[in-house]
């Protein structure tokens, strides 16, 4: 199977490039900026290029395409809002319908956060979207232009994603919260938002298995608990062995920032448990694993 992974330098691409090529597939992991250091074959790309995108078809014969490419910053998205839905928003539709064009499985990454957070429960796929920041408009925005550009795609939502990059190093919220505790410093934690994490190792193969089996539509992809930041915090320190006292309760309200966050995005997983026939991981599952 040969894979074209976009935004393999950054966490969730480098872990999708690395799963596909431990599985065996070819894979080519396209980068912006800094050049990746990475076991597949890479190249430069700027997705909001239809024709640099484009001239990727002609020297290779790609099986899927796996869009990992994204501005991820939610405050730089609030302060840069043409430029997210560029790159979040419209390139993917344009790279969609490249990909269907040539009768190729397209696979768009999205988040939580095209949901408002407003709601008690769980979100399910099928639910409408309603973001309320321009991070989580732009990401909407993809998800709308990949489904007119290619109907039989894959959108794969994700939320508070972590994990290990390409060099073994952690990255996103257990790095911070583990960095203070090293350094003896007291850490507070949201005891007022509720998220389902996403490790990016275990997203990259529920993906992979997911596009191996042709899925399409729109599903969820992260663990099973649905937690704060302060239990995710809590549960992290416990399983590394460090000090539960420096953790302290903090509430949303207390930090000052230039896009709001939604109080409640935890994803349903349900579907995606039917579909690939077993239950995504528990939060300590994908902590031992990071650990």
């Amino acid at each position: 199977m040969d894979v074209l992974v976009t935004g393999a330098g950054g966490l969730l691409g480098s872990n999708v490039a690395a799963v596909a090529a431990d599985r065996g597939y070819s894979v080519l992991g396209t980068y912006h900026n800094r050049e990746p250091e990475l076991d597949v074959e890479t190249a430069q790309l700027d997705i909001t290029d239809a024709d640099q995108f484009a001239e990727l078809f002609a020297t290779h014969a790609f099986d899927a395409v796996i869009n990992c490419a994204a501005m991820t910053d939610v405050d730089g998205c609030e302060q840069h809002s043409e430029q997210a839905r560029r790159v979040n928003g419209n390139a993917p539709g344009e790279m969609a319908s490249i990909a269907a064009q040539h009768g190729i499985d397209f696979v768009q990454i999205s988040t939580d956060y095209v949901f408002d957070g407003r709601r008690d429960g769980r979100y399910a796929p099928g639910d409408e979207t309603n973001p309320i920041q321009e991070y989580g408009r732009s990401k909407a925005l993809g998800e709308e232009t990949v489904r007119d550009g290619h109907p039989e795609a894959l959108i794969v939502r994700l939320s508070f994603v972590y994990g290990r990059n390409n060099q073994g190093t952690i990255e996103g919220f257990p790095a911070w919260v583990l960095d203070r505790l090293a350094r003896e410093e007291s850490t507070p934690l949201f005891t007022d938002q509720f998220i389902t994490p996403t490790r990016a190792g275990s997203a990259a193969e529920t993906t992979l298995d997911l596009s191996r089996e042709a899925t399409t539509g729109t599903v969820h992809v992260a663990a099973q608990d649905c937690v704060t930041p302060f239990e995710l915090g809590t549960t992290l320190a416990e399983l590394a062995g460090e000090p539960v006292d420096l953790l302290e309760e903090g509430r949303m309200a207390d930090v000052d920032r230039p896009a709001v966050r939604p109080k409640n995005t935890c994803l349903a997983v349900e579907q995606t448990e039917s579909l690939l026939g077993r239950a995504q991981p528990t939060l300590e599952e994908d902590l031992l694993a990071l650990l």
